[in-house]
């Protein structure tokens, strides 16, 4: 991959930074999120010896799982946050895995055309601050009969009910931003890859556990940048309000054994024509 001095394009620095919050600890929040990387790599196929992209990499997780499942994989992982690429670096370096990790925006992606034979995204591309930018990406860079395999979580499940519980407390956007969420509707999905790409669906549960509410809440501060950053930036008293509010949508998902929360998602796999 080719070497670039603004990898980050300007509108998305900010998201790059709350991304990065977490750091290293983003890896407990990827372990949550195991079984639904293992269901996409297993569709997509891979084959020794495919030029493989982890896109909006996070720490690495689904990288490494392709590394350590598919003998001769060439592997890359790039995403926006520096934090959680240092931390990538850090973790494949400890597991001798030979992986290439890199900063890099999912929509101007420092890489050449045709370069990759597969791309897996699990729950990343789906924040892309312009969709239709990353899709043409997604386009140049994947060789023809290449795939792609994109996780992302259903616009009706419990991960958007969390993000309506956190909505009331984020700062007022001065310019429309895409919803994550339909990354998890199959015809918006299809319209915006276009013609160039045959996509298939699946889906999938993904349960978020804890061992209490109150756990969960520490859980979300701590691993993942968007509440992590949203909580530090909010005022005492708002912060507790945040609180209350999601340690009470937590405990809706209360068993005898702690906090079980289905999160529903679509798999779509895509072969390039």
């Amino acid at each position: 991959m080719a070497a670039s001095s603004n990898a980050v394009q300007p509108h998305n620095e900010k998201a790059a930074a709350t991304w990065s919050a977490p750091g290293e600890l983003y890896e407990e929040f990827s372990r949550g999120l195991a079984g639904a990387i293992d269901h996409c790599i297993a569709r997509l196929r891979i084959r020794p010896g495919d030029r493989v992209l982890d896109l909006a990499c996070g720490t690495g997780w689904a990288s490494r799982a392709v590394a350590c499942t598919i003998d001769g994989a060439r592997v890359t992982g790039v995403d926006i946050a520096h934090g959680l690429i240092e931390s990538a670096k850090k973790i494949a370096q400890g597991s001798r895995l030979d992986i290439e990790y890199e900063i890099g925006d999912a929509e101007r992606l420092p890489c050449g055309d045709v370069s990759f034979d597969a791309v897996i995204s699990s729950f990343g591309i789906m924040f892309a601050s312009r969709p239709e930018a990353a899709a043409q990406e997604l386009t140049r860079i994947v060789r023809r009969g290449g795939r792609f395999g994109i996780l992302a979580w259903k616009p009706d499940g419990t991960a958007f009910e969390m993000f309506k519980v956190m909505e009331p407390h984020l700062p007022v956007s001065p310019s429309p931003v895409p919803s994550p969420f339909a990354w998890g509707r199959r015809e918006w999905v299809k319209e915006l890859l276009g013609a160039g790409w045959e996509v298939r669906f699946e889906e999938g549960v993904s349960p978020f556990l804890a061992p209490s509410a109150e756990d969960a809440w520490e859980i979300w501060i701590a691993s993942y940048g968007p509440t992590k950053t949203l909580a530090a930036s909010l005022p005492a008293d708002r912060r507790e309000e945040f609180k209350r509010e999601m340690i009470a949508f937590h405990r809706r998902f209360a068993t005898e054994l702690g906090v079980f929360k289905p999160r529903d998602y679509l798999l779509a796999i895509g072969v390039r024509k």
